[in-house]
């Protein structure tokens, strides 16, 4: 059964929506589909009609994850390109364990993160080392991943004094987070002041090598951001959750070079939202659209 304005009923209306944002499918490839599959005849200009008239309700599930999101104490976040209309856009992404919020916006400014959060300060802040990402919580955790590579970066550029032995000693690091669900929190405490106190004897090496000074530099200047998750078990060492939650939007931007219009990309940045929290609470894409269509959403 369709609804008013639309011949379309919501299983039609769900599909269209989950071949499109998750699977990437063109509007012109999806006509055909419907055809091929269906025998529906449904044209390029009725499924952006089907997505407008969705939009409403993706702006509604968008406020209630917002206001879940801002209910969290440890955030991650992690911004990408994309295009709309021909335009450089950034796509945003704020993760908590129980929401995941996708914004897009012409700018990469920490505005955006600012007016996400408003008033909302959460105790931990998980991303990259992007200036727009940071003091924008009590404590903040840098992801150790990307540290990584830039020590890998100076191994490869030849540096065989500090690069190699901050390597081992972040990995060794990462190591012990993981087993912090079998760690006495006594322990845990240990653990932490061993890795700063190694840290702080890395960082007083005589560096002669340009990459491992410059490597050196810049952990200098990151101190106290690199071992938060060895004092508060919620808190990852990586951002790889928010990777992750943003990668299948890259792939959407490659597969379809983006949005021709900012409502489109608005759509997407709110089922990318709706699907993503509800995969925290075991629900599949398909199943999340379908009650989103259905008006039945809801953030747990």
């Amino acid at each position: 059964m369709g609804t008013p304005g639309t011949p379309f009923g919501p299983g039609v209306r769900s599909l269209l929506l989950y071949l499109h944002h998750s699977h990437h499918v063109g509007f012109e490839r999806l006509s055909r589909m419907m055809k091929d599959l269906f025998g529906l005849a449904v044209s390029e200009g009725a499924i952006a009609n089907a997505f407008r008239r969705v939009r409403t309700g993706l702006d509604e599930a968008r406020a209630a994850i917002k206001a879940k999101l801002l209910t969290a104490r440890v955030i991650a976040s992690d911004e990408t390109t994309t295009r709309v209309d021909g335009v450089t856009h950034w796509q945003w992404v704020f993760v908590s364990d129980r929401a995941v919020l996708h914004d897009i916006a012409p700018r990469r400014a920490k505005s955006v993160a600012e007016t996400v959060l408003g008033d909302y300060r959460p105790g931990v802040w998980v991303s990259d080392r992007y200036a727009g990402q940071q003091d924008l919580a009590l404590a903040h955790q840098v992801c150790l991943a990307h540290v990584l590579r830039d020590v890998q970066y100076a191994i490869d550029c030849g540096d065989t004094v500090f690069a190699p032995k901050i390597r081992d000693h972040l990995r060794w690091a990462i190591r012990v987070g993981k087993r912090r669900t079998e760690l006495k929190d006594s322990t845990l405490v240990a653990y932490a002041a061993k890795a700063e106190r190694r840290l702080d004897t890395l960082l007083a090496i005589p560096v002669a090598h340009p990459a491992g000074q410059i490597l050196q530099r810049q952990i200098k200047a990151w101190r106290t951001k690199f071992f938060v998750f060895l004092t508060d078990r919620e808190v990852p060492p990586t951002n790889n959750v928010s990777e992750r939650e943003i990668r299948p939007s890259v792939v959407f931007r490659k597969v379809t070079n983006g949005f021709r219009s900012d409502w489109g990309a608005q759509v997407h940045a709110g089922y990318r939202s709706v699907t993503g929290t509800a995969r925290l609470k075991g629900q599949t894409a398909l199943q999340a659209v379908r009650d989103l269509v259905n008006g039945t959403f809801v953030v747990a």
